[in-house]
């Protein structure tokens, strides 16, 4: 398991963003539309789904394992038993170890991050003091590589469904927006805007903390792992594939946000907070040799980033 997260790394957008970073979302609406009519074409919204071809359950059926759609980069598991204490952990091939604190009785969407290999699924019941139970274990294998598939759906880390309060202001700003990039930098202005850093939350969180981004958005306040859900929600559920990564920038906890874009390929810590505020970049300094000295520069030593986990 690993400590919640109290400050968010995250990398962006051009030059230009700065002056306009308190724009609302109506005046983000108006700029795009006196400067293009057209609108982003978001495709399709993808959500996990609950097919019968690969079920796999403990002798008691208490706990379920469905690997129906693991070739699309996920899989769904439940737990209805009795223990008070749950957690999933799926070994990648390689060797890598993701745990997941999960919850009674609900569906959990889990990502398949490692691409193509063989995978070890383990569901541990707490039995007393410090030790758990293995309930359920089981292996599998993906023959393909599921892509960024697992950086387009929801997952238990950022949560999101088709009524969803942040899908639905992903569509509005998406709407408002002419390309990837300009979807981007409103979704940027709209969270840095009305979100709140909660500092007295941050200083009291649980270590098994799991935000949600429509509680983010009805509260308007929380910690730096809300912001990063909550943008990633928005992003993904509009088609930009994103990834919340988690680990350390030199010897500190954070997490950051990397997207795939179609011109650059993935950019890297494409939004970043330094503990105080947030800095936007021009992603397309990845696209070159020379432009990567330059974006290396900008943040400081990359070797210092660390990727521990990446939802």
């Amino acid at each position: 398991m690993y400590k919640p997260i109290l400050c968010i790394l995250i990398l962006f957008l051009s030059s230009g963003l700065a002056s306009c970073a308190q724009a609302s979302i109506n005046g983000a609406q108006a700029q795009s539309s006196e400067t293009s009519t057209e609108k982003r074409n978001p495709g399709t919204l993808l959500l996990p789904e609950w097919s019968d071809t690969d079920i796999r359950k403990s002798p008691d059926g208490s706990i379920v394992l469905n690997l129906s759609h693991s070739e699309d980069g996920y899989i769904l598991t439940k737990y209805d038993g009795s223990s008070d204490l749950i957690q999933a952990r799926i070994t990648n091939p390689d060797g890598s170890i993701y745990p997941y604190p999960l919850t009674i009785g609900t569906e959990i969407c889990l990502p398949l991050t490692g691409g193509a290999g063989n995978y070890d699924f383990s569901l541990l019941e707490h039995a007393y003091d410090s030790l758990y139970a293995v309930g359920l274990s089981e292996a599998f294998t993906l023959s393909q590589d599921p892509g960024n598939q697992p950086w387009l759906y929801p997952n238990q880390y950022v949560n999101y469904h088709k009524d969803s309060k942040a899908v639905a202001l992903g569509k509005q700003l998406s709407d408002a927006s002419t390309d990837d990039l300009s979807y981007i930098e409103n979704v940027f202005q709209y969270v840095t805007t009305n979100i709140t850093y909660d500092v007295e939350f941050a200083e009291n969180v649980s270590v098994n903390y799991i935000p949600d981004p429509d509680r983010t958005l009805k509260k308007k306040t929380g910690i730096c792992f809300d912001y990063a859900s909550l943008m990633t929600a928005m992003l993904r559920s509009q088609g930009i594939p994103t990834k919340l990564n988690v680990g350390y920038a030199g010897t500190a906890y954070h997490a950051w946000i990397s997207c795939w874009l179609k011109e650059t390929g993935w950019v890297e810590n494409i939004i970043y907070f330094d503990g105080k505020e947030w800095t936007l970049m021009d992603p397309t300094l990845a696209a070159s040799e020379t432009d990567k000295r330059k974006l290396k520069k900008f943040i400081g030593d990359g070797d210092n980033y660390i990727v521990q986990y990446a939802y």
